[in-house]
């Protein structure tokens, strides 16, 4: 008689657990959308402490008459660096980052449409910024701000400084439009239920519109560096007037791309101002679908608007009165946001904690920088102020507050989420008030200078004078309170003390990351779906992903929790006899 045949049963075998990776190579290699938003955020601070270092050694140099702390070549250099930097490396992927992070959680996804997509686009940033910073060791830029052909030929600059400028922002620039692609596939597809594009929330409505913005801008300045690198080095012609070509096409390409750059410094503000002022009022805004509008008409309308950077140059006038328009149509949308908000706050039952302070400082700060970039838009009025110092004032209120102050407030409000901590309160206010300061005692005096005539880049003036606007030269003056003398002082000082105040919020986000107050799921009672995850989120974000039946999804299932934990009332007794 046979023996029994024992079935066969797969033997799991082990040598040894695989040990972990150190947390630095996952959170580089990671596609989890948290670990690239943390990336793009952390990346985007430490280029801002750079730029911000740059600046203050231009304001050095230009805190004395006719100083020669920096040699020209060296101030066009730091120039050059400092403005790519606090565009492309510090403002864009900000933004960017807080979008990667945020909007999956927001619209209830549980991962972004393209992981991987996200890892290179968030390295190509960084390897651009990194190939800027390394060029000190041999050539950097020093083109300026914007560096316009034929000045940037190889004819004017033989070296390679131009060079490391097309390589640094055509790779951050392709790593961004990659960014947005990705969010723009994530909000098409991977909405939760019920989450129509009417109740989404206004920041990852901005978040939409922003994207849309760079798949606009981003390759047509791909476009516009490609051709500069080949009128340079490969005999094109794209720029060059006597072969058929044109340095205004590189300026209505480079133009629109700086266009969309600086309307990615007020959407993505508006946006999180948008969430943070209801959760802090403890009331909705006034119309969540006007505020959306809003955003939609101003990344529209702004982007035909470029040409108001190009008053002064040979392009026909009815252009240049149709770039007027559209910069002065943007009053409207801009009106039905502010009024929004100031709605939203009258009558609200306002705790002024960190975030709602940042909010309301961005808004200030905003309304000033939008104010005056509105009277540039004037023809006449750019005429007379155009490559002053005045418009840099304009751009510098619109930076802090957009990028700065509302750029604080997101991290502030949604600093618990992405950490389990909350930023200290009482640092963040001594960092807040020093911010408002220094922004105020820098750029008013610069409005200051620049209506006196101080043109704008250059890396001195002379002492005792104003320039007398009628083209023939300098005036000396004897009220030491209208010279140039007292206004660059004085914006020197500013920007110690804005510096100052950047700095002590950086100080405080790397403090609180293992010092701050532990923080629960929901510390502000925010109506959005993030608040439902935990903090910091796992890998998957969600254990399920609820229906959504209105514009705050979290009140809904605030209030469906609190019908289920209500005690039932009691039973109706069955005949009104008592009971012995």
């Amino acid at each position: 008689m046979s023996g029994a045949i024992t079935p066969q049963r797969p033997e799991l075998v082990s040598e040894g657990v695989p040990s972990r990776r150190p947390r630095w190579l996952e959170i580089a290699t990671s596609g989890d959308h948290k670990d690239v938003g943390r990336m793009l955020v952390a990346a985007s601070l430490g280029f801002l402490t750079l730029g911000l270092l740059a600046f203050l050694l231009i304001r050095l140099q230009l805190i004395v008459p006719e100083n020669t702390l920096i040699e020209p070549v060296t101030f066009n250099r730091l120039l050059s660096v400092m403005a790519a930097t606090l565009v492309m490396l510090f403002a864009l992927p900000l933004a960017l980052g807080l979008f990667t992070y945020l909007v999956p959680l927001q619209v209830g996804a549980r991962s972004l449409a393209f992981p991987r997509l996200a890892n290179l686009g968030a390295w190509l940033y960084i390897v651009g910024g990194a190939v800027l910073y390394i060029s000190f060791v041999y050539t950097p830029p020093e083109a300026g701000v914007n560096p316009l052909p034929p000045l940037s030929d190889t004819a004017f600059i033989s070296n390679n400084g131009v060079d490391v400028w097309i390589a640094a922002v055509g790779l951050s620039a392709l790593g961004f439009t990659l960014l947005a692609l990705n969010l723009l596939v994530t909000l098409r597809k991977m909405r939760a239920p019920g989450l129509a594009w009417r109740r989404l929330p206004p920041f990852s409505f901005s978040a939409a519109v922003s994207s849309w913005i760079l798949l606009v801008i981003g390759p047509a300045m791909l476009a516009a560096l490609t051709m500069l690198e080949i009128d340079r080095h490969f005999g094109g012609v794209f720029f060059d007037p006597g072969e058929g070509g044109a340095p205004t096409y590189w300026q209505h390409l480079s133009w629109i791309f700086f266009t969309g750059c600086y309307l990615l410094m007020i959407l993505p503000a508006a946006g999180a101002i948008s969430e943070i002022l209801p959760t802090f009022s403890r009331k909705p805004l006034i119309s969540r679908r006007a505020v959306n509008a809003s955003m939609a008409a101003i990344g529209a309308i702004g982007l035909l608007a470029w040409m108001q950077n190009m008053f002064t140059a040979s392009i026909p006038v009815g252009w240049l009165y149709f770039a007027m328009l559209a910069a002065l149509a943007l009053i409207v949308p801009l009106g039905v946001l502010f009024v929004n908000w100031l709605g939203t706050l009258a009558s609200g039952a306002i705790e002024m904690r960190a975030p709602m302070l940042f909010a309301l400082g961005a808004i200030s700060t905003l309304s000033i920088g939008l104010t005056a970039e509105l009277a540039h838009a004037v023809v006449p009025v750019n005429w007379l102020l155009a490559d002053t110092t005045d418009s840099t004032g304009a751009t510098g209120y619109v930076l802090v507050g957009g990028s700065v102050l509302g750029g604080l407030a997101a991290l502030h409000y949604w600093f618990p989420k992405m950490t389990g901590r909350l930023m200290g309160e009482s640092q963040a206010r001594i960092s807040f008030w020093a911010i408002i300061a220094g922004v105020q005692l820098t750029f008013i005096p610069m409005f200051l200078a620049g209506l006196n005539g101080q043109p704008v880049d250059a890396y001195k003036y002379y002492e005792d004078s104003v320039y007398d606007g009628s083209g023939t030269g300098l005036e000396v003056v004897t009220d030491s309170f209208q010279s140039l003398d007292t206004y660059n002082l004085l914006t020197t000082i500013g920007a110690f003390i804005l510096v100052t105040g950047i700095v002590l919020s950086l100080v405080n986000a790397v403090r609180s990351l293992s010092h701050g107050v532990r923080a629960g799921h929901d510390p502000w009672g925010g109506d959005t779906l993030e608040w439902l995850a935990l903090s910091p989120p796992p890998p998957h974000n969600f254990d399920v992903v609820p229906d959504v039946r209105s514009d705050e999804p979290m009140r809904d299932i605030r209030d469906a929790v609190r019908e289920r934990q209500a005690p039932a009332p009691p039973a109706k007794a069955e005949s009104d006899e008592p009971v012995a």
